[in-house]
């Protein structure tokens, strides 16, 4: 099992930038493909990007495509996600999500953080 502790949230206005951290507890962090979602008001959660083991295969959801970064660090036990050219319609609640020996592509989460507030001010 993995904890999951997400940090770097904040207030930012239009056209900025924000970098998300996500702290996963264990020393098997390597073999969990990492992800990302998010749940605005009144909405349903929705899948953001993910990445596989190694770093080397991501997955996004369209309308992040080229604004969005997913990274990870193994020996930091961390990953990211680095946000630029934000939009109002990117304000939500972020979740960082594990999946062991997942796909990036496919990415549904069997661990879950406990979120942290992004708003994003036109």
């Amino acid at each position: 099992q993995v904890q999951l502790v997400e940090s770097g949230g904040g207030l930012v206005q239009a056209g900025g930038s924000l970098r998300l951290s996500c702290a996963a507890s264990g020393r098997t962090f390597s073999s969990y493909a990492m992800g990302w979602f998010r749940q605005a008001p009144g909405k349903e959660r929705e899948f953001v990007g993910a990445i596989n083991w190694s770093g080397g295969s991501t997955y996004y959801l369209d309308s992040v495509k080229g604004r969005f970064t997913i990274s990870r660090d193994n020996a930091k036990n961390t990953v990211y996600l680095q946000m630029n050219s934000l939009k109002p319609e990117d304000t939500a609640i972020y979740y960082c999500a594990a999946e062991r020996f997942g796909l990036a592509s496919g990415f549904r989460g069997d661990y879950w953080g406990q979120g942290t507030q992004v708003t994003v001010s036109s």
